[in-house]
């Protein structure tokens, strides 16, 4: 017959007690920690969005200048993504429907090899500038949803739209509005 101790527990059965305590407030610790992470900064609209000088997959650098008093919109994309894929045909007409206006549209590669990106660029003619997310931007942007996440900036550097997920082509185009001509009234 196990030793009984003065309160009637064995030291056995008071060693699992203490094991079990220990794993629950280890556990209690993780969860906390995933629920940290899950509410990690993301940018959200209305906060602001810096980009410096970023250089581009093909050399070229985009300043502050370039962009300067136009709206951004900023995709995060990938190249194995098919949802991005087919946003970026979007874009590649938004860009074309809005030529000489106020608008920028620029996507961050989030791909772990770089050398992935030309060619893709070049076989889907994409016809705006490509970067490679930047730790600074990584950092500014914050945890995403998922890809392709996109951002419109206004003029002052405010998000004034965010979305993640694949937009439908109407969606994508409806981005025009920012930067239409007032019609007279």
């Amino acid at each position: 017959m196990p030793a009984t101790s003065l309160n009637g527990f064995t030291a056995e059965s008071t060693v699992r007690t203490s094991l079990a305590w220990r794993y629950l407030a280890q556990m209690l610790m993780v969860l906390a920690l995933c629920a940290a992470s899950l509410s990690a900064n993301a940018i959200e609209v209305g906060d602001k969005l810096v980009i410096n000088d970023l250089k581009t997959i093909d050399g070229q650098t985009l300043t502050r200048e370039d962009l300067k008093g136009k709206y951004l919109v900023v995709q995060v994309w990938a190249t194995w993504c098919p949802y991005c894929h087919r946003q970026n045909i979007n874009l590649i007409e938004l860009v074309n429907r809005t030529q000489g206006l106020p608008i920028q549209v620029i996507a961050l590669s989030i791909d772990r090899k770089a050398g992935a990106v030309p060619p893709y660029v070049e076989k889907h003619a994409i016809n705006f500038p490509v970067a490679m997310m930047t730790p600074e931007l990584d950092k500014a942007i914050g945890k995403r949803q998922g890809v392709p996440e996109l951002y419109v900036i206004d003029p002052e550097g405010y998000v004034v739209q965010k979305d993640y997920g694949e937009m439908v082509d109407l969606d994508v185009w409806d981005l025009i509005d920012y930067v239409k001509p007032a019609e007279p009234s």
